[in-house]
């Protein structure tokens, strides 16, 4: 595409959730923090909430990853959260790759889990399950989460849970059904969108990670577009940034002017374009 053109190595604005591209902006790093901080102080249950795009499923990734180079770490992940409370035991044994059980009936699941549990526990081994998208996760499985979170010894619980959703869990948090899982979440973090700075950083740091080089390839008054248009939304960012690369690409101009990132927003439905955004988009302004 126009990779070979700007002097990229790959394309840098992917929407796939890549921790090479990982951008430790200060409220998304605080998050971090946050998880690994408490993690290593055993607490039960924490909870990360944002809007969609702004970047859940990649700090998802990071902490996972971050936790997998700790040995004294066990970690799994659950992305699908639409399961019933014996598909989500499924699930769980899967992911921690318990043996076979015989019967495969709950309580044949939860003896195996407890086992494995207690297991790691004595060679001094924690167990960490993400879960994204939990807002999505019917009340009788989130109550069930809250009775596997009943595993413990005297000093400390045998698995911890990082529940990742939109702030639509919030809404279901507060439901009086659940309402023990919700007076166990020891922390809650929630992602915001990027600033104007931030997103002139964000664009940045993905296109050194692809390869780039040269002076800035966006232009102010284009920078300023692209954040009025995605909200500073991490996700809408990439798509805006990869059109008007494009774009530009195909006037063979070197860098994204103002313009070229007009006709992007336009091509993309999910934009938040103002009144009036589009007024100069065919006009000789750059």
């Amino acid at each position: 595409m126009y990779e070979r053109y700007f002097g990229l190595r790959e394309l840098p604005f992917g929407l796939t959730p890549d921790t090479e591209y990982y951008f430790a902006h200060a409220r998304q790093q605080e998050a971090l923090n946050t998880l690994l901080a408490a993690v290593r102080m055993g607490e039960g249950f924490l909870k990360v909430t944002g809007e969609v795009g702004t970047g859940k499923t990649l700090l998802c990734r990071k902490f996972l990853a971050v936790l997998a180079a700790d040995a004294r770490f066990t970690t799994a992940y659950i992305p699908n959260p639409t399961l019933d409370p014996l598909a989500l035991m499924e699930a769980i044994a899967t992911e921690l790759a318990l043996p076979s059980v015989p019967g495969h009936g709950p309580h044949a699941l939860t003896h195996s889990l407890t086992e494995h549990l207690i297991a790691s526990a004595a060679q001094g081994r924690r167990v960490v399950l993400c879960l994204d998208e939990v807002q999505a996760m019917p009340v009788a499985t989130l109550e069930s989460l809250r009775l596997i979170s009943n595993l413990e010894t005297e000093k400390r619980k045998l698995i911890q849970f990082v529940l990742f959703g939109q702030p639509e869990l919030d809404a279901r948090l507060e439901d009086r059904s659940v309402r023990q899982l919700r007076q166990r979440i020891a922390f809650s973090c929630r992602l915001a969108p990027l600033s104007l700075s931030d997103t002139d950083d964000y664009l940045r740091h993905r296109l050194h990670v692809a390869g780039y080089e040269g002076p800035a390839l966006f232009g102010r008054r284009a920078l300023r577009v692209l954040y009025r248009a995605s909200g500073g939304i991490p996700r809408l960012a990439n798509i805006l940034a990869h059109k008007s690369l494009m774009v530009a690409y195909g006037e063979g101009s070197s860098v994204v002017r103002a313009r070229h990132m007009r006709l992007a927003c336009a091509d993309t439905e999910a934009a938040r374009v103002h009144r009036g955004l589009f007024r100069l988009a065919f006009r000789g302004r750059r």
